[in-house]
């Protein structure tokens, strides 16, 4: 049984994307047909037909509230359980006007899919919404325009979960997706997330950046680079290779990476993915590394025979050339891994945030 439970598939769910496009066809029809429905079905971008359930459907004359729950599947997703509403009201001119009202951030900086000042609802939401209202309006209306107003309650506290504030996007979510379905700890939406980060990050004028693989060593980062911009601390988590090749293709002239023992002893070898997972640690070359920083052959042996890299750390504690070593293998291997041509800075602190080696390297 345990062996079943281990290998069954995960649950895919619906982007907020999907959710505001349900909602938005389902109140254009309720307002068309003037009474509430209990389900409306769309073509997401992926290529299937999907049926939501709506949990509101509210019917006046000249508008209309439907409200869909966000099922994130089995993704651990801020939105998860959210409530994504859409009112359509007939206007007098022809033609959609889509924007955002409560809980639906709005986009202060450059670098975003979304030009400065417009609701958060991302190109392909944007063209979902847009078709879906288009061929409904076709059928029974042709002639008539309406106003799509997407908003989301509790939109401004679950903003709070995410990086909004930091890539200016105020007062609530973003409004996002583009195959239409969530996948279960997707690779690809973290990667997305980087990007776009760096590009944000670059359109506020940031050319040193700073990349940490998670919230301990980007605190650290703050407080050794306090001069820089919010904008230029870029959470990357265990894609060290391709935040890096993305800084190289946004012309950064300078990346920072700040992380602990255990996922830069793998960048220090040139593993530019550093999941627990994906890769195990290298005693043998962690061993030569304090070899050639001047540890004793006891010590060389000892690491040899270590179990975690952390262990490691604690056996060459007090040796900042250790470290120091440690640090120029990873820049070495993050400008291998660019290409060269900008400044590549490591730093390795311990789980208490302090700094254990630090080193430079032009390419």
């Amino acid at each position: 049984m345990a062996d079943e439970q281990e290998t069954k598939p995960m649950r895919h769910g619906y982007t907020t994307g999907s959710c505001a496009t349900a909602a938005s066809k389902a109140a254009l029809w309720a307002l068309i047909h003037q009474r509430p429905l209990e389900e409306v079905t769309i073509r997401i971008p992926a290529g299937e037909d999907v049926t939501f359930r709506l949990v509101q459907c509210e019917v006046e004359r000249g508008r209309a509230t439907c409200g869909v729950i966000k099922d994130g599947g089995d993704d651990p997703d801020a939105t998860h359980g959210a409530l994504i509403l859409s009112e359509v009201s007939w206007t007098e001119e022809p033609g959609i006007v889509l924007d955002g009202g409560v809980g639906v951030g709005r986009v202060t900086k450059p670098g975003l899919p979304v030009p400065v000042g417009e609701a958060a609802i991302n190109p392909v939401p944007r063209k979902m919404i847009t078709g879906a209202i288009r061929e409904l309006l076709a059928e029974h209306e042709p002639e008539s325009g309406v106003k799509v107003v997407v908003s989301v309650p509790d939109g401004e506290e679950i903003a709070k979960k995410t990086l909004n504030g930091r890539l200016g996007i105020i007062g609530g979510i973003s409004i996002l997706g583009t195959r239409g379905t969530v996948v279960p700890f997707s690779t690809a939406a973290f990667r997305a997330s980087i990007a776009q980060a760096i590009r944000v990050a670059r359109a506020n004028g940031c050319g040193h950046l700073v990349a940490s693989t998670g919230g301990k060593s980007e605190k650290f980062g703050m407080q050794i680079y306090p001069q820089l911009q919010e904008e230029a601390f870029i959470e990357m988590g265990d894609f060290v290779g391709f935040t890096i090749k993305q800084c190289k293709h946004a012309g950064v002239s300078k990346v920072t990476l700040i992380g602990m023992m255990g996922k830069f002893s793998k960048v220090a070898q040139g593993v530019m993915m550093v999941h627990s997972k994906g890769s195990s640690v290298d005693f043998p070359f962690l061993a030569k590394v304090a070899a050639e920083a001047g540890a004793s052959d006891e010590t060389v042996r000892e690491i040899v025979n270590a179990n975690t890299a952390a262990q490691v750390g604690t056996i060459m504690g007090d040796s900042a050339g250790f470290f120091r070593k440690l640090c120029e293998y990873c820049c070495r291997e993050a400008l291998r891994e660019a290409g060269g041509g900008l400044e590549m800075e490591t730093m390795i602190i311990n789980m208490n945030g302090e700094l254990l080696g630090r080193a430079a390297l032009h390419g």
